[in-house]
């Protein structure tokens, strides 16, 4: 389903191609939300893919594309055009089991995680990265100001607190 944008907000295109999506009426709204959201802070005009799918498809697309032959939570492809309103920024494909495993463990509400992962997503679409350490700062914490905009506690602080010696 195509929903038209606002300038300097991109149109989202959501396939929920796995069943167990089903267990998650609210999700596609809340990609929608994290999306427009991050454009607040990093404006984009195009068009962003989100694949909503499973363990299994993500486990493909992530061998094939990064040689990696696992599952993972979220996989971005961003594209190469030209900018402007009918261009495609690129593609978000995120797993369900892996998101749904994740927020058990870090005790996080699981549409929360999916805001998280689509917001990740999306900065990666717009070429923000974690490979060094003053990259990860850089994004970790533009995601907590994206998410906090969604009333979304920082992800990042969540973890600290279950991780083993802290209080």
């Amino acid at each position: 389903m195509k929903i038209a944008a606002d300038a300097g907000m991109p149109v989202v295109d959501i396939e929920a191609a796995s069943p167990l999506w089903a267990q998650q009426p609210e999700a596609e709204a809340m990609v929608r939300a994290a999306i427009a959201a991050a454009a607040q802070c990093v404006p984009a005009a195009g068009e962003v893919s989100v694949l909503l799918t499973d363990d299994a498809a993500i486990r493909v697309l992530n061998r094939d594309w990064r040689g990696i032959d696992k599952p993972t939570n979220v996989l971005s492809f961003p594209h190469q055009s030209d900018p402007g309103p009918f261009a495609l920024i690129g593609d978000i494909a995120i797993a369900y089991e892996t998101l749904a495993r994740e927020a058990v463990a870090e005790e996080k509400p699981f549409l929360h995680h999916l805001a998280h992962l689509a917001v990740h997503g999306f900065l990666h679409l717009m070429g923000y990265d974690h490979e060094t350490d003053s990259q990860a700062d850089a994004m970790e914490q533009l995601e907590r100001d994206i998410l906090a905009r969604l009333e979304i506690l920082d992800p990042y602080r969540v973890q600290e607190l279950h991780e083993p010696g802290n209080a």
